[in-house]
């Protein structure tokens, strides 16, 4: 069964707005399409990871990113739907600004049968300077028919 990119981005929507954690962190799914994603995340302070600096949880940015990730996979063109993380390497760049948006664009830049191939980047209002970047593969889940 191929699906339609429409469609695709609608189930990846569904899938985002359906994640328990994705909702608790206030993730919304701003663009998705072709292997692409973006998804952001608004600062709250249940989300800071230092109380002196009012910097959010390095953890909370890598659940965005990893979201976003899988959503960019899950909408390529060449992917069926579901998709799980393999592997995900972050490098933090700096502190995200206190009290500002977090925004994750990924895009999934190959796909074999059985992996998908990110990389992402987050950024707060500085979009000159991420605040991470990210690496990662991500499964390919085919029907039982295209697996033969």
């Amino acid at each position: 069964m191929v699906l339609k990119a429409g469609e695709k981005a609608r189930i990846a929507k569904q899938f985002i707005e359906a994640i328990p954690f994705s909702k608790a962190l206030g993730m919304r799914l701003d663009d998705i399409g072709d292997g692409r994603a973006v998804i952001s995340m608004p600062w709250s302070e249940d989300l800071v990871g230092d109380p002196r600096s009012g910097v959010i949880h390095g953890g909370a940015v890598s659940a965005l990113m990893d979201t976003c990730g899988g959503a960019a996979v899950m909408s390529h063109p060449e992917a069926p739907a579901g998709t799980a993380t393999i592997d995900l390497r972050i490098d933090y760049m700096r502190p995200a600004t206190p009290g500002e948006r977090i925004v994750a664009r990924a895009e999934c830049y190959n796909i074999t049968r059985s992996v998908g191939f990110v990389r992402a980047s987050a950024f707060d209002a500085d979009e000159a300077r991420p605040v991470a970047t990210a690496a990662g593969a991500f499964t390919v889940e085919r029907p039982q028919e295209d697996k033969a």
